[in-house]
């Protein structure tokens, strides 16, 4: 499940970090030990640019997260970084090739999928849902003849989220998680729950992230090409790409090794809630929506191959690259002419699986973000997939500004 979903622009892109080598640094003011890495030569000349990169991860630990883990990758090589605990009772640090459930950073493998079907000419994105699932969107709320393909990727179907229904949050935040978190769920339950709310909006008369979306994009994958959809991903991107790291977890509960403990509040709004351990869930209630387990390393290398056009044809890349305007408030109905801020930056805008957001210093950012108990991801990019940073929190609690800050402090660098 991909429960919070951030208010601003900026917040589903994510930040990431890993390192060649490792020399140990001064402790944060929690007390942990903090890790950095360098692939140059001399770890000290190679880390001096990431400084304030450094600073912004180490205050993440500081403002309560166990354990932080980002990997840079730009034309100077690899840098990393690595703060905090990974087990919180063993006190094992985080290490950079840490194993992490990746949230809704899922749904950029799962457009990039849906796209190459495009490219061979097996399905359009102006398809309707209907045309590929008849039947299933389809009652007094919704009719999927109105709703293409491209409007699910992009988020202007105006389908329901199924995370935000009462009934499904009872059973997978606060202690509903503890007795309910091997339960799964199939994508058909997962699009029922969806369906039985009312739409947010007529299709493609506004913005409203939905993980129903990517649900039934996985639906579509499946349908057309008579395989599930995990084995698609599979083999079209993680072996292409030689993603080791890199897996799909089916209804399994576990991560594979190496990897840290996942530490939630389950989502409970006093800030003194207790902490759990929610390393293990049954990830079907994610699906084609958040399901994949990675490391910075191989998100940075898929991110790169994705913006340098590795994985698609200019014209499929150039459509998921047309984003649409989010609402600066993080609202549901973006404004029919794109605002700009004082600033004269552009605002945020969600393409097809991947959106875009102006730092504070001009640069533009692509990437995206995701969220299941216990895990925090975010991974952006330049444009041209030259500079990418990947970060990862084991925890899901915490001031997202810390997020925010440090995608500021890596891109915007002097």
């Amino acid at each position: 499940m991909t429960r919070r979903q951030p208010r601003r622009g900026a917040g589903a892109l994510a930040v990431a970090g890993a390192l060649t080598a490792v020399a140990a640094l001064p402790a944060t003011a929690t007390g942990n030990p903090a890790h950095a890495v360098g692939s140059a030569a001399h770890t000290d000349e190679r880390s001096r640019p990431h400084a304030a990169t450094a600073r912004a991860l180490d205050a993440v630990v500081a403002d309560g997260t166990p354990g932080v883990v980002a990997r840079v990758d730009d034309a100077d090589g690899a840098w990393r970084r690595s703060v905090g605990v990974a087990d919180r009772e063993t006190g094992r640090p985080r290490l950079a090739r840490d194993r992490f459930r990746v949230g809704s950073v899922t749904k950029p493998f799962t457009a990039t999928v849906l796209l190459q079907l495009a490219a061979e000419g097996r399905l359009s994105l102006d398809d309707t849902v209907h045309t590929w699932l008849p039947g299933l969107v389809r009652n007094a709320h919704y009719d999927g003849r109105r709703i293409t393909l491209r409007q699910l990727l992009n988020h202007t179907s105006g389908i329901f989220n199924y995370n935000n229904d009462p009934g499904f949050l009872a059973r997978f935040t606060g202690q509903g998680f503890l007795q309910h978190r091997y339960d799964g769920a199939t994508p058909h339950e997962l699009v029922t729950i969806g369906l039985a709310q009312p739409p947010v909006f007529a299709p493609g008369e506004g913005w409203s992230y939905s993980d129903t979306n990517y649900i039934l994009a996985g639906l579509v994958i499946e349908k057309v090409t008579g395989h599930d959809y995990e084995a698609e991903v599979e083999n079209r991107i993680i072996k292409p790409l030689r993603l080791t790291s890199t897996t799909l977890p089916r209804s399994s509960p576990t991560l594979p090794a190496p990897h840290g403990r996942h530490y939630s509040r389950l989502y409970e709004e006093d800030p003194a809630a207790p902490v759990h351990d929610v390393t293990e869930f049954n990830p079907t209630v994610a699906w084609a929506a958040g399901t994949v387990i990675s490391t910075p390393r191989d998100l940075n290398t898929f991110t790169r191959a994705l913006l340098r056009g590795r994985l698609l044809p200019a014209a499929q890349l150039a459509e998921m690259l047309q984003g649409v305007p989010v609402p600066p408030d993080g609202g549901e109905t973006p404004p029919a002419v794109p605002r700009r801020p004082t600033n004269g930056a552009p605002q945020a805008t969600y393409g097809l699986g991947i959106r875009s957001f102006t730092l504070s210093c001009g640069v533009e950012v692509w990437g995206h973000g995701g969220q299941v108990p216990g895990s925090l991801t975010r991974t952006a990019a330049t444009r041209d997939g030259e500079h990418v940073l990947t970060m990862n929190r084991n925890a899901d609690y915490g001031a997202q500004e810390r997020e925010d800050a440090t995608l500021e402090a890596e891109f915007c660098r002097r």
